[in-house]
């Protein structure tokens, strides 16, 4: 069962940790070590981070990041065990077929950490009660007129409707910006 984080803050702070100590075990992967005994001290690593990642309950706007950040730890380790069984079976030129796969799953680390770190969009601002539909309706009805004088130019070989029926679409996605 995973302890309860209580705030954004505290939470930051558990990540912050499960960070710092994957710090050195991403540097330490970013080249493939010469022997395999190190391979596997950062396999071993990733495995308790991806441990401790599932022992951090996020708060509720952080769950489908945090998520993320686990799952991607755990398929780092999954790729530097291949990575390591093969080092171990074929030596260093045998693991050239997986280094790809295991560079995009140490990548996946950093990135959903950066998604984990990138703060939520601000909810979209409700339009005010004045506005009503006659923007809108104005940019549907151009950009219907608009395609339908772009079809008709395009099937009648009349270019000029066909610019026309352009102009009109593009003039439709400024006629109304939400």
């Amino acid at each position: 069962m995973a302890p309860r984080t209580g705030s954004d803050e505290r939470y930051a702070l558990l990540v912050g940790r499960l960070w710092s100590g994957l710090s050195p075990t991403l540097s330490g992967l970013d080249e493939l070590p010469a022997d395999v005994q190190a391979l596997r001290r950062l396999q071993y690593a990733l495995h308790v981070a991806s441990e401790n990642a599932y022992g951090i309950e996020p708060p509720p706007g952080a769950a489908s990041a945090h998520a993320e950040l686990a799952n991607a730890l755990v398929c780092a380790r999954e790729a530097t065990s291949e990575v390591a069984d093969a080092c171990e079976i074929w030596g260093a030129e045998g693991a050239q077929p997986y280094l790809y796969e295991w560079r995009g799953a140490l990548f996946r680390v950093r990135l959903a950490r950066m998604r984990l770190a990138t703060p939520a969009p601000a909810p979209r601002a409700e339009p005010e009660p004045g506005e009503g539909l006659g923007r809108p309706l104005l940019a549907v009805l151009l950009a219907l007129a608009g395609a339908l004088a772009f079809v008709a130019g395009a099937t009648l070989a009349v270019w000029p409707l066909w610019v026309i029926g352009i102009v009109a679409v593009c003039v439709s996605v400024l006629a109304y910006r939400p």
